[in-house]
């Protein structure tokens, strides 16, 4: 192998989107075919035993690039010389239970793994966080971690914006390489704003081929209730395409996002990027380069876009304001 080994730490990892992850992460996805990985698994106790099976599964599989696989129930263990971190493992919502109740029990999660990441992993760490709610489950690791810059912790809205690929590249007759700048403002939730503003189907832009009716009829409910409607039809959450979402956000943010596109990434906000406070994860237009996210600026934003964010933005200061309330922040 021509580059030095990289540590990957993957929480969740015997659940159903960390089973889909694990075994991608380890023929060479995102780091490349030169670039040995040693994988870290996370779990809680309970599920240790089906953790050492996933263990077994990827000795068997026997890539190249798979160097060695660790087990732990402890996150400071998990974490030590880190340099990916996907944070999986999450509370899901149970009946009956309200939103400030699904945030108290992810801040006992998150807030935990943010502080063994700051104490244990490597200088280079990068934080992909999947488990929702993403974008302020994020914030509560960031808070938790005061010696890691907050834009190493991002929140995996990539799903979200191939689910917008999709879902217009059906509607136009085109192939999902066709469609380039798709963006998804804002948060991983009903709430987001999937739009079409600036994004291109072969050249042409995407707003000429579609109507309006059909984008705050079909095309923004359906990207943004994906989730639910797969849930519906296949009685199970969408793991698999969960995991490609947070493949694809890793691989761009070590090897670079294509050039002449952007895609959509949750980010720590500043306060300087289209009128959105600072102090929230939002989900922007960005691309990656030399290892680093930055923030596609000076797109032209129209009323519609103008509401989209700003009901984001709203929704997010809620979700902080509850987290605050609950002193997790």
């Amino acid at each position: 192998m021509a580059n030095a080994p990289v540590t990957v730490t993957i929480t969740g990892a015997a659940g159903n989107i960390g089973y889909s992850l694990l075994f991608r992460i380890a023929e060479g996805t995102v780091f490349g075919p030169d670039t040995p990985v040693n994988l870290r698994l996370l779990e809680i106790p309970p599920a240790m035993n089906a953790a050492k099976g996933v263990a077994m599964e990827l000795a068997d599989s026997a890539f190249d690039t798979l160097y060695d696989v660790d087990i732990f129930d402890d996150a400071n263990k998990a974490f030590e010389g880190a340099n990916l971190a996907l944070l999986v493992g999450a509370m899901p919502r149970k009946k009956g239970m309200e939103r400030a109740d699904l945030m108290e029990a992810n801040g006992g999660i998150f807030g935990p793994q943010g502080k063994a990441i700051n104490d244990n992993a490597a200088d280079d760490v990068k934080i992909v966080v999947v488990g929702n709610p993403a974008n302020t489950n994020a914030l509560i690791a960031a808070n938790a971690a005061p010696d890691i810059p907050n834009e190493r912790f991002t929140a995996m809205m990539r799903l979200d914006h191939t689910r917008a690929i999709s879902q217009l590249a059906a509607k136009v007759g085109a192939r999902n390489e066709d469609i380039r700048k798709m963006v998804v403002w804002g948060n991983h939730s009903a709430d987001q704003y999937p739009d079409v503003s600036y994004a291109t189907v072969g050249g042409k832009p995407a707003a000429s081929l579609v109507d309006e009716s059909w984008l705050s009829d079909e095309f923004r409910p359906r990207v943004a209730k994906r989730g639910a409607e797969i849930i519906e039809v296949r009685g199970a959450s969408s793991a698999a395409s969960a995991a490609s979402g947070a493949i694809a956000q890793s691989r761009d943010w070590v090897q670079g996002t294509p050039e002449g596109d952007f895609t959509t990434i949750g980010l720590y906000s500043d306060g300087s990027h289209y009128g959105v406070p600072e102090g929230i994860v939002f989900g922007f237009p960005g691309v990656a380069k030399n290892g680093a996210w930055e923030v596609v600026d000076g797109l032209k934003v129209s009323a519609a876009t103008r509401a989209g964010i700003d009901a984001n933005v709203k929704a997010l200061l809620e979700e902080r304001e509850i987290i605050t309330s609950l002193g997790l922040l």
